[in-house]
């Protein structure tokens, strides 16, 4: 027998609660893992609440990064095999210490990466290289803004955008995550509680405006991030931290600028094998590289799974969250 955090109904924090489960043997295609470490994202809080239904109901595991070592394989499984270090980003079921998953979700992890930064980068990182490198190719002439610039991905895409050459604006809501966000990338950081990001745009950008707008804060940011965009920029709405947007508009993309606006996915964008490899690849160089740091903000217990979801949901952490299971 092993452990998990399991949701019964949604609603805060309150309803994860720790228990027993039993872990069979993987099935054809599978692989069963020891989690040596589990990552915490902020879409884990969104299953959670049932702001997005679990896919097959109640009760469900949360989480969907981590990292470990692989304990057994299914029939056909030839890409890894017990004793691997693996990590990956898949089906929901990461809280837990030891679980059964699809052995085509998981990659093998490098030699200079440990488990701990693996299994914090997944979610945030591959995001972070889908965001920057194919949703809008960010360069060297690139002007971009990124709300929530000390959060998880905005630590890591901040690192990143500068590696590649743009100029990297970013927002946050305190003088210590200003400081966080310039130490991770950033030329420019906006304190939305104390300055109107939209003007502080215009001033920065001497009116130029933005290329892209990277937004994973939603109703809070909605329609301000339209207005930080140049004529056919591009608005990418990859999260809603604040809570949805009700009212979109799309009338209002063409007396703003003819402007372009997505709502991408990291899961639309490595459904193959191969887009997994390569998405997983280019992170894993990146960070062996020293071009990326992954800074482990914050260590929980898996057992105290509340009091992370609590602190995440109250912007009491910054940057990439682990839980090390007992």
């Amino acid at each position: 027998m092993t452990h998990a955090i399991r949701v019964h109904q949604t609603g805060g924090p309150e309803v994860l609660t720790w228990e027993e489960i039993e872990v069979g043997e993987p099935g054809a295609g599978e692989a069963r893992i020891r989690h040596t470490a589990i990552g915490l994202n902020f879409i884990d809080t969104y299953f959670r609440s049932g702001l997005y239904p679990a896919p097959n109901g109640l009760p469900l595991i949360p989480g969907n990064e981590g990292s470990g070592v692989v304990e057994a394989v299914g029939e056909g499984v030839d890409h890894i095999k017990a004793g691997d270090r693996v990590a990956y980003v898949g089906p929901l079921g990461a809280y837990a210490q030891e679980r059964v998953l699809p052995a085509d979700r998981l990659v093998k992890v490098p030699d200079g990466i440990d488990d701990k930064t693996a299994a914090g980068m997944m979610l945030k990182g591959m995001t972070a290289q889908y965001l920057l490198r194919r949703t809008y190719p960010v360069t060297g002439e690139t002007v971009l803004l990124f709300h929530a610039a000390a959060g998880g991905v905005g630590l890591i895409a901040g690192q990143w955008a500068a590696h590649l050459g743009a100029t990297v604006i970013g927002t946050v809501g305190s003088e210590e995550k200003a400081a966080l966000a310039k130490a991770n990338g950033y030329t420019h950081v906006i304190n939305y509680r104390t300055e109107n990001f939209v003007e502080r745009v215009k001033e920065i950008t001497n009116g130029r405006l933005c290329d892209v707008v990277y937004d994973s804060v939603g109703k809070d940011t909605y329609p301000g991030s339209l207005d930080c965009l140049r004529p056919r920029g591009l608005w990418v709405s990859f999260g809603q931290s604040s809570g949805p947007i009700t009212d979109f508009n799309l009338a209002l993309l063409g007396p703003k600028g003819s402007l372009f606006a997505t709502r991408p996915t990291l899961f639309n964008h490595i459904a193959s094998r191969s887009d997994l490899e390569m998405t997983a690849g280019d992170l894993f160089d990146v960070v062996a590289s020293g071009k990326v740091r992954i800074d482990m903000n914050q260590e929980y217990k898996l057992s105290d799974a509340r009091t992370a979801h609590a602190d995440l949901e109250g912007r009491k952490t910054t940057g990439t969250t682990v839980f090390l299971p007992e």
